[in-house]
C-alpha cells in the first residue's frame, strides 16, 4: 500500500488519514488482531473440550424419560421399564400444581406403568371383592410397586409401606404422566362421568380436589388437541406455504432491483403525502375551532373541567382544537424547513438507494449469502442447546426427603432410599419418602455446572455475533469493490462475493472476534440484569427496581451503539484491511464529520425496507388469506380441508416478514458500503485525472462535483 498523506483535519480534531492513491479494497493485505484470533481459536477449541465433557458425564434420557421414585427411566430399553414409558402417582392430591408434577417433586410414589388407569378403585374396595373375582387383583396389581403380591396384606401397612395406592382415577398420559382424564359436561367438571369419588382412606372427595392438585393440566391437554389439528392443517397445507414463500423470495427481489427506478418516487410521494396529510389536518382543527367558537359551552377551558376520562369531552371545546391546529401547523413549518435545508442531503440518500439496488443487479450471489449465515447460525443455536441438555442432565440422583407435612424438620435434605426406611424421618414426619430429586453431584464438577453453563451461553453468544460479523464483512467487501470500480461492470473483479469472504477469513478473523466479544460481553450483562428483574417482580423495594430499569435502559443503548459501531468497523476492515479499533475510530469519526448525511439517510432507508418489508408480507397475507378461506373462484377446489385458516395463513405472513427482511438485510448492507465509500471518496478525490472521483455521475451532478474529461467515461 502507498504511502499515507494526512489531509487537513476536521473540526471534531481528527486528522483524516486515508490514502489519496486509494483506489478500491486493499488486497495485500496482513493478519489484524492476531492476539484476539489465538484467543477465539483456543476458546473455540474449549468449547468443544466443554462439549466433549459434557457429552461423556451427561445422559439426556433424564431429559427425555420421566424418572420413577427410585431414579429409574420409565420406557428406557434395556431395563426392566422398557415397556412402561408413563409415570404414575400412587396419590395425586398430594401434588400442588403441574409444575411439581413435570419436575417430579411431588411427595409421593412416583412408579412406572405401561398405561394409565381408565377407572375408580380404591384398595379397599378391590381387596373385598378379590374374594369373589380375582382379576380385580390382577388389575390393581400393575399400580403397585413391582413384585409386591400379597392381596390379603392389610390396608394400613399397604399404604403405610407404599406398596399400592390408596386409590386409583381414570388418567391419560400427558407429558408421559398419567394425569386425571378430565371431561366437562354441561359446564359440570367430571372424571368418567362422575363428580364425586372415595380417596380409598374412608373420605369422599369432590373431582374439584383433583383438579386443584392438578391445576392447569385441562387446558395444557387442550392445547395438546388444538397443537394436533394444527399439525394436521400443517401436513396438509406446507406446499401451498412453500409456494407462498417463493413468491416471497420473487416479489423481494423484484422490489429491491426496481427501487433503481421508485425509490425517488416513492420517498417524495410520502414526503408531500405527509405534508399534505398534517395540511388537512390544520384545515380541519380550524373547522372545527370556528365551528365551536362562540358557542357557551365550548368556550369553557381545559382547565375549568380538570382531568375527564371520557376524553371525548376535550372534543366538544373551541380550546382543544385550538391546541391541535397549534401543534400541527408548527409541526409543518418544521418539516417543510427540514425539506428546505436537507433537500441535497435527501436526493444524496435517494441515489445512494438507486446505488445500491444497482450493485445487487451486478452481485446477484450477494442476497444467498444469508442462506449461509443461517446454517452456520443453526450450527451454533444446535451445539449451545445440545451442550446445555447434556451440561444439565450430568450427575447422579440426587433423593430429598419430600413431606406433606410443612413444618417437617427433615424436609428437603438429601436421603438415601436404601436406608431411608431404617431411619426415624417417618416417625417423625408421617408419610414422608425419600423421593428423587434432580442430578447432580459433589465433585469438582458438578460443583460448576452452574459456572460451565453460563461459559457455554458466553461462547454461544460471541459464536452469534461472529457469524454475523462475518456475514457483514463478506458482504461489504463484495459491495466495495462494486463502489471502487471506475467503469461499472467492467472493472468488478471476478467473484467478488467469494473474495471478500476469503480476505474476511484469512486476515480479519481476530478483528471481527474483538467486535464480536465485546458486543457477546455486554449482552451478556443483558442476560443477567433480565435474569435478576424476574427474581425480584415480586419485591417491595422500589429503588432497587429503579436501579435495575436505569441499568436495563443504559445496556440497551449500549448493546445497540456497538451494533451500530461494530458494522461500520467491519465495512471499514473490509475497505482497508485496518484492525478493529483503528477501523472503528476510522469510521466513528468519518461518520462524525458527517453526522446529517448519516441520520438523513439512516432514516430514509430504515422507512424504506420497513415500508419495503410491510408491503410485501401484507400483499402475500392477503393474497394467501383470500386463498386458505376459499375466496379466489378460479382454484377454490385445490384449497385444502383446514381445521384453522389461520395457521398456514400467519405462517406465510411471518414467513414473508422474515424473507424480506433478509433480503432487505443485504440491502441495507449495501447502501451502508456504499456510503462509506462514498465519504472516503469526498475526502481523498478531487475529480482530477489523477484523483478521479469514484461515485456516480447522479451523484456527481447533486453535489456539482466532475471529473476531468479524460476520465470522465462511466
Amino acid at each position: 500500500m502507498a504511502r499515507k498523506t494526512d489531509i487537513p483535519s476536521s473540526y471534531y480534531g481528527e486528522p483524516r488519514k486515508f490514502d489519496p492513491t486509494f483506489r478500491g479494497p486493499i488486497h495485500n493485505r496482513s493478519c489484524t488482531d492476531v492476539v484476539c484470533c489465538v484467543i477465539f481459536v483456543i476458546v473455540i477449541l474449549g468449547y468443544i473440550a466443554l462439549g466433549t465433557v459434557a457429552w461423556i458425564h451427561g445422559d439426556p434420557r433424564k431429559v427425555v424419560y420421566p424418572t420413577d421414585s427410585h431414579g429409574q427411566f420409565c420406557g428406557q430399553q434395556g431395563t426392566p421399564n422398557v415397556n412402561k414409558a408413563i409415570l404414575f402417582y400412587f396419590n395425586i392430591l398430594q401434588c400442588a400444581n403441574p409444575a411439581v408434577l413435570i419436575n417430579l417433586q411431588c411427595p409421593t410414589t412416583q412408579l412406572c406403568v405401561s398405561k394409565c388407569p381408565d377407572r375408580f378403585a380404591t384398595y379397599l374396595d378391590m381387596q373385598y371383592n378379590y374374594r369373589y373375582n380375582k382379576s380385580y387383583w390382577d388389575y390393581y396389581r400393575q399400580f403397585c410397586k413391582p413384585g409386591f403380591d400379597n392381596p390379603s396384606k392389610p390396608v394400613a401397612q399397604v399404604l403405610r409401606d407404599e406398596d399400592c395406592p390408596s386409590m386409583i382415577v381414570p388418567s391419560r398420559p400427558f407429558l408421559q404422566r398419567c394425569f386425571p382424564d378430565f371431561i366437562t359436561r354441561n359446564g359440570t367438571l367430571t372424571v368418567a362421568n362422575k363428580t364425586n369419588f372415595k380417596d380409598g382412606l374412608g373420605k369422599t372427595r369432590s373431582v374439584v380436589d383433583l383438579r386443584d392438585a392438578a391445576n392447569g393440566i385441562t387446558s395444557l391437554l387442550d392445547a395438546k388437541e388444538v397443537g394436533m389439528k394444527i399439525f394436521e392443517d400443517y401436513a396438509s397445507s406446507w406446499y401451498w406455504i412453500l409456494i407462498g414463500l417463493v413468491i416471497t423470495m420473487v416479489v423481494s427481489l423484484a422490489f429491491i432491483l426496481l427501487l433503481r427506478f421508485t425509490a425517488g418516487v416513492l420517498l417524495w410521494l410520502i414526503i408531500f403525502g405527509v405534508i399534505a396529510a398534517v395540511g388537512y389536518g390544520i384545515w380541519h382543527c380550524y373547522w372545527e375551532f370556528s365551528t365551536l367558537r362562540g358557542k357557551p359551552d365550548a368556550d369553557v377551558t381545559v382547565s375549568d373541567i380538570g382531568f375527564q376520562t371520557d376524553f371525548r369531552v376535550y372534543l366538544q371545546l373551541s380550546q382543544t382544537w385550538l391546541v391541535f391546529m397549534i401543534s400541527l401547523s408548527v409541526i409543518e413549518v418544521v418539516i417543510v424547513i427540514i425539506l428546505i435545508f436537507l433537500r441535497r442531503r435527501v436526493r444524496i440518500a435517494i441515489a445512494l438507494l438507486k446505488e445500491g439496488s444497482k450493485a445487487i443487479g451486478y452481485i446477484m450471489s450477494t442476497l444467498f449469502y444469508p442462506i449461509i449465515t443461517f446454517v452456520l447460525l443453526a450450527i451454533c443455536i444446535a451445539y449451545w442447546a445440545v451442550t446445555a441438555v447434556f451440561l444439565a442432565s450430568s450427575g447422579d440422583a440426587v433423593y430429598k426427603v419430600m413431606s406433606t407435612q410443612s413444618n417437617c424438620m427433615y424436609s428437603n435434605l438429601t436421603c438415601d432410599p436404601e436406608t431411608f426406611g431404617q431411619t426415624n424421618v417417618t416417625k417423625v414426619c408421617p408419610g414422608s419418602q425419600c423421593t428423587f430429586a434432580f442430578y447432580g453431584g459433589e465433585s469438582l464438577y458438578h460443583r460448576y455446572i452452574f459456572v460451565l453453563q453460563l461459559c457455554n451461553l458466553l461462547v454461544f453468544l460471541w459464536l452469534v455475533n461472529f457469524t454475523i460479523a462475518l456475514g457483514q464483512c463478506t458482504l461489504a467487501g463484495a459491495f466495495a469493490s462494486y463502489y471502487w470500480a471506475l467503469k461499472k461492470p467492467n472493472d468488478i473483479p471476478t467473484c467478488p462475493l467469494f473474495s471478500s469472504f476469503s480476505r474476511a477469513i484469512r486476515y480479519h478473523t481476530g478483528s471481527l472476534a474483538f467486535g464480536s466479544l465485546i458486543l457477546a460481553v455486554v449482552q451478556m450483562f443483558r442476560i443477567v440484569l433480565e435474569y435478576l428483574d424476574h427474581k425480584l417482580k415480586g419485591a417491595h423495594n422500589a429503588f432497587a427496581r429503579f436501579l435495575l430499569c436505569c441499568l436495563k435502559c443504559c445496556f440497551w443503548c449500549l448493546e445497540h451503539f456497538i451494533k451500530f459501531m461494530n458494522r461500520n468497523a467491519y465495512i471499514m476492515i473490509a475497505i482497508y484491511g485496518k484492525n478493529f479499533c483503528t477501523s472503528a475510530k476510522d469510521a466513528f469519526f468519518l461518520l462524525m464529520r458527517n453526522v446529517v448525511r448519516v441520520a438523513v439517510l439512516d432514516k430514509v432507508t430504515d422507512f424504506l425496507l420497513f415500508l419495503g418489508k410491510l408491503l410485501i408480507s401484507g400483499s402475500v397475507g392477503v393474497l394467501a388469506f383470500f386463498f386458505f378461506t376459499r375466496k379466489i373462484p378460479v382454484i377454490q377446489e385445490e384449497v385444502p380441508s383446514l381445521n384453522y385458516y389461520w395457521v398456514p395463513l400467519l405462517t406465510v405472513i411471518f414467513g414473508s416478514y422474515m424473507i424480506a427482511h433478509g433480503f432487505f438485510n443485504v440491502y441495507a448492507m449495501c447502501v451502508d458500503t456504499l456510503f462509506l465509500c462514498f465519504l472516503v471518496d469526498l475526502e481523498v478525490n478531487n475529480g482530477t485525472a489523477a484523483r478521479p472521483f469514484y461515485m456516480s455521475s447522479t451523484l456527481r451532478n447533486i453535489l456539482n462535483k466532475k471529473n476531468s474529461r479524460r476520465k470522465e467515461k462511466r
